[in-house]
């Protein structure tokens, strides 16, 4: 028994293709959320001397919008949380920078709040955030 073999060009089958890239977009959109961070809106303060620039590893951010409200990482938080995150943050990593964000427009009153814990807790490693005037 003699088999035929078909002779002409192959052609690749295309029709899992759109799920594929489908597939694709949904794993991207995914890492993409991986390394979100939360903001607040504030009005950054310019700075009119050198400003040096930090890591963006191994810090805490405490941000303080124009009302006064504190937020740690984005999350609303208390001064009492805040002093008990940053006493804990003292404990397990004490190289750990402690970002300081406030809108160019609050009240230092109000920085001055987060001041006097860091100052409590004697947390040394502390940076202000400014916007380069250029």
């Amino acid at each position: 028994m003699k088999l035929k073999r078909k002779r002409g060009i192959s052609t690749i089958p295309t029709n899992a293709m759109s799920d594929v890239a489908f597939l694709l977009l949904i794993f991207i959109m995914l890492v993409a959320l991986i390394n979100y961070r939360k903001e607040v809106k504030i009005d950054y303060p310019e700075a009119r001397q050198s400003v040096s620039k930090v890591s963006e590893k191994k810090n805490l951010e405490i941000w303080i919008n124009y009302n006064g409200e504190t937020f740690v990482d984005g999350n609303p938080a208390s001064l009492n949380a805040i002093q008990n995150i940053v006493d804990n943050l003292y404990r397990n990593a004490p190289d750990t920078r402690i970002h300081i964000i406030a809108d160019k427009n609050t009240q230092f009153k109000n920085v001055n709040k987060v001041l006097e814990i860091l100052q409590l807790l004697e947390y040394r490693v502390v940076s202000f955030v400014v916007k380069d005037e250029k």
